[in-house]
Formats: structure tokens, C-alpha cells, sequence
């Protein structure tokens, strides 16, 4: 594989859209990839693959577009049971018992933030929500939304506030409905598709499963690990490349970008072509070329 500029290849595997909690729509993301000068981009937004067909047709020449999601998952080996997300790369988009599955998830992440805001109000902050449905645009709802519409009435500066202990990180934050991982991984490999656990080791976001876990869900079919992220820390990221190694799997590294909701950019953490390659000789779903 070679680089539109001659230089080394800029994949970036992990990225959201409007379709659910992105600020760019599929269009504009992937022109704005374009202009990023990456080569490859994975669009995952969040339990949906709404996002794909409006990517696909506004694919500019040059950029190769890999379907995917991020599966909402949990690990319950502990109480309470932690949260993790599954990258899910070029999988079949009509297979039944996944689109059942997908659908179930984002209708209880639906509900969870319509209680959520209940409680906000509760306390007689300001939010509606129909005002943060409409701000969704119809793709899969998020407590991001819920952080936009505090960050509309004044309360917190930014998402990285409103996600804080203070508010959606701990005092207002509800469990969801999550898919467990192990039965995620069986859907996503039923479906054709390449499954790689995200930023598993940000241990900024909260707790994290244990090393264990990992040779786990490599037998049952995890095929990476994403290491380049903006949550993980330097030895995070060595701490994973180490476990990446040790259990056959390969890594990735991705901006998981969502536009104004985060400040890192497009392309600022890359996947190497080696596990590019591996993730599209796995995959059942041919990758999209502009």
C-alpha cells in the first residue's frame, strides 16, 4: 500500500460522525479526512452503521473508507460490571442477530439518557430533552448530546467538564443495557466482521478489565488492540503492545474523533499498514475507494 504523497500511509481507524456523536456528518468526515491527508479511514460510530452509505458516496479520490462501529459493551467478572467498547471493522451490515442486537443497545442508550436529563431536572438544571433529540439529528443518542446542552445553558466549559466526577462521569451517570463482550466478539466474527477492544487500558475514563481478560477474549476471538489513543498514556500504550504480543493480536492506534466534541484532530494517532492489511484479509466487507 502506498501513500497518496509518497510518504508512509496515515490510517486512521476510529472515528465518529452525526450518524452518533460526532459533530461532522459522514460527508463532511470524510472530506475532512481528505484534507487531513490520510489515506485510510474507519468511520465506527456508536452502535449503528447509519453513517456508511452516506460516507461511501462522498468518498473523494484517493481515500479508502473501512465500515465499521463501536459496540457498547460490558465485562461482568466484577461488580459492578465494567464498560468497555469493541471496534467492529468490515463486518456484514444485514446480518439478523447482530442488527437485532445493535438496535437493542441504542434503544436502551436512548432511554438511559432520557433518565438521565430526568435527574438534571430533578435538580432544577435546565435541559430538555426533546432539545437534545433534536441536537442528535436523529443518529444514536449519547451523554456527549447531554454534555452539549450543559455546556448550552452554561454549567460546564467543554465535554471534558461535563463528563467529569461533577456531572455525566459519576454523579448523573447511569448504567446502560451493554452487550457483553464475549457475546459481542461471537457477533461480530458471525457477521464476517474484525473486532478490536478500544482504548483498553484508559485508565483516565475509569476502571479497566484486567490483563487476564485479554488472553480471554483473544481465544474467543478478539483479533487487536487499540494502543495509539489520546486516553491512554505513554506506558499505557506500551502496556498494551506488550499484551498485543503476547497473545498474537495485532494494534492499532486511532484519534477516535469526533469532531468539536474532542480537541484531538483527524490523523493525529495512526495504524500501521501491517494491521491494516490483516484487518481487510479478515474482513467480509470489501473496503470503500473514493
Amino acid at each position: 500500500m502506498t501513500s497518496r504523497t509518497g510518504s508512509a500511509p496515515r490510517i486512521d481507524l476510529h472515528t465518529h460522525s452525526t450518524a452518533s456523536d460526532g459533530t461532522l456528518s459522514p460527508t463532511e468526515l470524510v472530506r475532512a479526512a481528505s484534507k487531513a491527508g490520510l489515506d485510510v479511514l474507519a468511520i465506527t460510530d456508536h452502535d449503528t452503521t447509519a453513517g456508511w452509505g452516506p460516507a461511501v458516496d462522498a468518498l473523494p479520490p484517493g481515500l479508502r473508507l473501512i465500515r465499521g462501529a463501536e459496540l457498547s459493551c460490558r465485562w461482568s467478572g466484577t461488580q459492578p460490571a465494567v464498560p468497555l467498547h469493541l471496534l467492529a471493522y468490515l463486518f456484514d451490515p444485514d446480518h439478523p442477530d447482530l442488527v437485532a442486537e445493535l438496535a437493542r443497545v441504542r434503544a436502551a442508550r436512548e432511554e438511559r439518557g432520557e433518565r438521565i436529563v430526568a435527574l438534571l431536572r430533578a435538580d432544577g438544571i435546565d435541559v430538555s430533552w426533546p432539545d437534545i433529540l433534536a441536537g442528535a439529528g436523529g443518529g444514536t443518542v449519547g451523554r456527549p448530546h447531554i454534555a452539549q446542552a450543559l455546556i448550552r445553558v452554561g454549567l460546564v466549559g467543554s465535554t471534558r467538564e461535563a463528563f467529569g466526577p461533577d456531572w455525566l462521569g459519576e454523579r448523573y451517570r447511569l448504567p446502560k443495557d451493554d452487550i457483553d463482550v464475549f457475546r459481542a466478539i461471537r457477533l461480530v466474527r458471525a457477521a464476517g466482521g474484525v473486532p478490536v477492544f478500544a482504548h483498553p487500558r484508559a485508565t483516565r475514563r475509569g476502571r479497566v478489565v484486567p490483563d487476564e481478560l485479554i488472553a480471554e477474549l483473544a481465544a474467543a476471538g478478539l483479533a487487536g488492540l487499540e494502543a495509539d489513543h489520546e486516553d491512554h498514556s505513554p506506558a499505557e500504550r506500551e502496556h498494551v503492545r506488550g499484551l498485543a504480543a503476547e497473545w498474537g493480536l495485532f494494534v492499532t492506534g486511532s484519534s477516535d474523533f469526533h469532531g468539536t466534541h474532542k480537541t484531538v484532530q483527524l490523523g493525529d494517532f495512526s495504524t500501521s499498514v501491517e494491521a491494516y492489511e490483516r484487518i481487510v484479509a479478515e474482513g467480509v466487507t470489501e473496503v470503500a475507494s473514493g
